[in-house]
């Protein structure tokens, strides 16, 4: 998992994020702490930005 975004002018395929949610919801246990909750944010409004979009990821 990436632990910084990327920069603006290149954007993350959204399957690549949503895999990194999922990745951050399995090592957190379904219990986001708030660093865990401020990853949790920027990874959806990246997965926005990929989507085109502003739909969670369903899991």
């Amino acid at each position: 998992m990436s632990p910084t975004p990327c920069p603006s002018d290149s954007v993350r395929p959204a399957a690549v994020v949503n895999e990194d949610i999922r990745d951050l919801w399995r090592r957190s246990g379904g219990h986001l702490s708030p660093e865990d909750e401020e990853q949790y944010q920027r990874l959806l409004v990246e997965w926005a930005a990929a989507t085109g979009g502003g739909e969670r990821p369903a899991f």
